[in-house]
C-alpha cells in the first residue's frame, strides 16, 4: 500500500528511489596509469552500464594514452598494485589474470567462448583521448564487482598466440567497486 505524498517532499522522495533504481545500473571506474613501481596518475573514468541490447556497455572518458587499439579486459582480483614474477615487479599484477570463472584458459575474444573477461578493443584517438563504448554481450553487470578493468599498451588478436593475444604490459587500472 502506498501513501500520496505530495509537493516537495513527494519530489524528494521520489528522486530517492530513482536514485536507488539507477545506481544499480551503471557505476563509475577511475582509471589509472599503472607501472612495476605501482598506481600513477589518473587518465579519466569509464562508466560501466546494462547495454540496450544486452550484455554490458563500457563508456571511456580517458585522457594521456596511447594512440591506437589497446587490449582491454577485466581481470579476476580487485587490485591494481604492482606484484613481483620470477623476481621482476610487474604492473598491476596483483589484478590476476583475465576473468575467466569457466576455466576455459582460452583468450577468444568478447564474442568467442573463452575468458568471460575479454573485452572489445579499446581504441585511442591520435591525440590519446578514449570516448568510444564498447559492448561485451555476453557478461552481466553482476559479473563485474569486486574485479579491476586493465588496459594494456598494445592491441589484443583475440588469441592465445602470441601470450593473451599481443596485448602486452598492462598500462591503466581501475578497480570496480
Amino acid at each position: 500500500m502506498f501513501k500520496k505524498v505530495s509537493g516537495l517532499s513527494g519530489i524528494v522522495v521520489v528522486t530517492a528511489m530513482l536514485s536507488a533504481c539507477t545506481s544499480n545500473d551503471s557505476f563509475t571506474v577511475k582509471m589509472n596509469q599503472v607501472s612495476p613501481s605501482g598506481v600513477g596518475a589518473e587518465l579519466g573514468t569509464i562508466t560501466i552500464s546494462a547495454a540496450s541490447g544486452g550484455g554490458v556497455e563500457f563508456t571511456p572518458n580517458l585522457h594521456d594514452l596511447v594512440p591506437g587499439e589497446h587490449g582491454f579486459h577485466i581481470h579476476e582480483n580487485p587490485s591494481c598494485d604492482p606484484g613481483s614474477k620470477n623476481g621482476v615487479m610487474v604492473a598491476a599484477l596483483a589484478a590476476g589474470g583475465h576473468y575467466d570463472p569457466d576455466k576455459t584458459d582460452t583468450h577468444q575474444g568478447p564474442d568467442g567462448n573463452g575468458h568471460l573477461g575479454d573485452l572489445p578493443r579499446l581504441t585511442v584517438d591520435d591525440k590519446g583521448f578514449s570516448k568510444i563504448p564498447v559492448v561485451a554481450k555476453r557478461l552481466k553487470l553482476s559479473d563485474l564487482k569486486g574485479r579491476s578493468l586493465m588496459i594494456h599498451s598494445g592491441g589484443d588478436n583475440y588469441s592465445d598466440n602470441p601470450p593473451m593475444g599481443g596485448g602486452g604490459s598492462r598500462i591503466a587500472c581501475g578497480v570496480i567497486k
